[in-house]
Parts: structure tokens; sequence; C-alpha cells
């Protein structure tokens, strides 16, 4: 069971990796860039690797660091590869659910693949590919679409694809690896992010390669270079014959990128919708310290996430950025523990205050949300015990009031501290002098785009871009037991 600050930080589905080079060792190249991806999930990991007539597949429950040793990667040698690193949001953290998944297909052969994202429609595809005889052995929405696939007639992925994406309602980015190719499609509102790179030696052994992944930093770590991202409702290609796409049928002209990705799951070094996400993080703290400012002596983070908000404050109001909390870097997870002296300790594991930096001082904590507010509650505490006069808490997010259908880890209202109260009743809560919230318009400003046009702002203004499930087909884990599914 995880610790209280990791229940306190909202969780998004995966990273994805895929790689077509050949002449290059793409096992050792997908590690690297699952290791870049590696925060976006943390529950499994696994890299299929096709050598041109088979397909080899390796996962296990853990970090990327802990899934594969040199040795697993020297036994995967093949020129085209995909990757997954896991955070589960429909079906449980075991190994059955990890990915990549594997179907036959009766005309395509031996498929690997993995998915970015959350299905909201999966009941009833589960429901109709049940009633059609198929047998399940996961409670993921990613072995669903693995059955629907395997079940469409096409002679190629692609042509597949084209027949079974327009089923699906949701947010998914997915990687496929066949024996000859990799595979990648991103849904018509784009909700999760997938970019297209390339190996920058184009004169090399295959001309170079291609990559497709989640984030931009993905291609850095491996020394690729961006050639695009991939369009929403694009289905991408690439094999010996180069690379090539179309778009799904039906893709609606509607976007949906959620905001979340430039407000924290994304790392601060990634590039999405042709923006700098550091940028626009240091933008959301420059729009709080105009909307919210606060008299007080220094400007600190919970590191790291908040760290680009917390630069932006501090330059925008003139109070100096200092190092308040020292983070540990070498703590990957801690547990819940049977009483407060024991929680106290494993809150300063990770976050430890600077008593020499905070003393007397009236301080400006800035974190980039709130979600339950429990891991909040208790660094305002130990800010206090540290001996800071003032703790006024900023956060460069409006409030998170409504639950997520399409990939983060909020099934329900009552899990938000924010959920039918006030800013105030929220400041009391966490224990702060002060408390505010970045406003959805200076969010919008802060991302460069006014109207908003192009994002999901849901879990903040309950305007969902599709139709979302009732209550009981909401929690990650109602595939763990038979459900009746509500005809629509």
């Amino acid at each position: 069971m995880a610790d209280a600050d990791s229940l306190d930080r909202l969780h998004e589905e995966c990273g994805i990796f895929g790689i077509f080079a050949p002449g290059e060792d793409v096992a050792n190249l997908t590690y690297f860039g699952l290791y870049a991806l590696q925060h976006r999930g943390q529950e499994s990991a696994g890299i299929a690797v096709s050598d041109g007539t088979d397909i080899r597949i390796h996962r296990e429950m853990g970090l990327v660091s802990q899934v594969f040793q040199q040795h697993d990667l020297d036994a995967m040698p093949g020129h085209i590869a995909i990757g997954h690193t896991r955070y589960s949001t429909t079906g449980s953290a075991k190994l059955p659910n990890a990915q990549p998944m594997r179907f036959e297909h009766p005309t395509i052969g031996p498929v690997a693949f993995g998915h970015n994202g959350n299905l909201t429609n999966t009941h009833a595809l589960r429901a109709g590919l049940l009633a059609d005889g198929a047998v399940f052995e996961t409670t993921s929405d990613t072995e669903v679409i693995g059955a629907l696939l395997a079940r469409t007639p096409g002679d190629t992925l692609a042509d597949v694809l084209a027949t079974v994406l327009p089923q699906l309602t949701g947010a998914y980015c997915l990687l496929f690896l066949t024996t000859d190719g990799v595979v990648g499609a991103r849904d018509p509102l784009g909700i999760r992010p997938m970019c297209l790179g390339r190996l920058s030696d184009v004169e090399g052994p295959g001309g170079g390669g291609y990559i497709l992944a989640s984030e931009t930093c993905a291609l850095d770590v491996i020394g690729a270079r961006l050639v695009c991202e991939v369009e929403p409702g694009e289905i991408v290609t690439v094999d010996a014959a180069g690379m090539r796409s179309r778009q799904i049928p039906r893709s609606s002209s509607a976007r949906a990128m959620c905001s979340f990705e430039f407000i924290y799951f994304a790392r601060p070094d990634s590039m999405m919708m042709g923006r700098s996400l550091y940028e626009a993080r240091s933008n959301m703290g420059r729009e709080l310290a105009s909307e919210s400012p606060a008299d007080a002596d220094i400007v600190i983070t919970l590191p790291d996430s908040g760290t680009p908000a917390a630069v932006g404050y501090a330059e925008a109001s003139g109070i100096p950025f200092v190092e308040g909390m020292i983070k540990s870097r070498y703590i990957t997870r801690t547990f819940i523990q049977p009483n407060q002296r024991l929680r106290d300790s494993g809150i300063r594991l990770k976050f430890n205050p600077m008593r020499t930096v905070l003393e007397g001082k009236r301080v400006v904590l800035v974190d980039d949300s709130i979600v339950r507010g429990t891991s909040t509650k208790r660094i305002v505490e130990e800010l206090r015990r540290a001996g800071a006069a003032e703790v006024h808490m900023r956060v460069a997010s409006p409030p998170i009031r409504w639950p997520c259908f399409m990939g983060i880890d909020i099934a329900t209202r009552n899990e938000l501290i924010a959920a039918g109260r006030t800013v105030e009743e929220i400041g009391v809560l966490i224990g702060s002098d002060t408390l505010a919230y970045l406003s959805l318009d200076g969010l919008k400003r802060a991302v460069r785009q006014q109207t908003g046009e192009g994002f999901c702002f849901a879990c903040l203004d309950g305007k969902y871009p599709v139709e979302v499930p009732v209550d009981h087909e909401a929690s990650k884990l109602a595939l763990e037991i038979p459900l009746k599914v509500t005809p629509a």
C-alpha cells in the first residue's frame, strides 16, 4: 500500500516507447527511453523486441531499473521494440495486467502492444466480447482492446485499427509491435500525448531509426530529434518501407489535451503542443503571483514538481526563491505506518525542512496541485516545526473538484479535498495561514491558450469531453469482479 504522500499526488497511466532502428541495440535504447518516462508509471515495466521473425517479451512488477538487468536486455536481440511503464487506472497492480501484452491476429500474426490512457466504455465493449465467447485473463481495459483487434479482419494492422479504434471512447495512446514494424495510434481528442522522433544518424544502418514516445524527454535521452507530435486521431506505421500515417475514420476535429500534462504529469524538459512545459509552469507561477500576492520573506517549493511554478512566482513577486526543503533522491516508495511518529518519519524521509533557512521566516509554499490534502497538511506542520513564522500556501492550478475517467487515478469526488469546500475551508484543513489557487483563466493564460480551446479541464470544471461511466464502472478495480452493464 502506498504512503500518504503518494496517495496525495495525481497518478497517470503509463509511459510508452517504440523504436524501429535496423542496426541499433533497440532493447537497450528502449530501456533508456523507459527510464526517461519512469515518472509516468512506477508499478511495472516491460519491453517487447522483434528480430523480424519472432517477438520476445520481458515484463515484471517494479521500476525500470528493477525489472531489467543487462542480461535480460542482451537476451532480446532485434531491430524493433516497444516498451511500457505502468501506473494502473483500470485493473489492479499485478503482473497479468503489466504490459506489453500480446495477442495473435489470424492474418498479421503475433502482436505485442502497450496502452497509455483509460477507456470510458470498457464495460460495454467487454460485455459484447464475453457474449462472443472471449476469455479474459486480466482486469485491464488494455486486454479488451487486444481482444477486439484479434477478432477484426484486415491485411495490415493499420487497417484493423481503422476498424476498431472508432469503437473506443476515452483516452488512448497505443503502441504496437509486429514482427516487421511499429504502429502508434492516438485518440481523436488527443487527451494523452505522443511524439515522433528520429535518430540523428540518418546515414547510418537503415538510414537512422524512428521513435514513437509519450514525451520528447525520451527522445532526448537516446540522442534522437523531434520530428513532430503525432496528431490526435492519427495512426502512424514505421517499417522497412519507411514512415506513413492515416487518420482514424470519423475522427472529430475537437481537441482535449489533458491540462494536467502541462500542470504536473509530463517532465518539465518535455515539449507539448509546441510549448516548453518548464516555461508553461513558470508562467503558472507568474500568473499566481499576480493574482494572489503574499507578504512574505521567501518562496519555497515541495520539490520537484512545483519548482518551475515556484521560480515563476518568485520572479514575478520579487520575493527570493530558496531551497526550504531537501528531497531525498533515493526514496522511491515508503509505506503507511501504524502510528503518528512513524508516519511523520516517513514524510521526513522524503522531505526534510531546512531550519536554518525557515526559522522566523514568512514562507510562501508553492506546489502544483492539492488532491486529497493529507500530505500537504503534514508538510505545513513540518514547516512550522522547523520554525516558519507563517506559511502561505499557493497552488499553481485551480482546485481539483471533479474525478477523472480518462487516465488519472481519481474516480470519486469524496477523494478530493476541494470537492464541496471553499478555499477558506481547505486552508483551515491543511493548516496554512493563507491559501490561494491559480484561477482557470490564469491557467489558460499560462499555457498561452486564453480560450482554453484544445484542452480538457474536466477535473477542474466538471465539463467532460466524452460521456463518462456510471459510478460503479468508474473504479479502477471494477473489472476485478463481474458487473452487469447498463444498456446505453
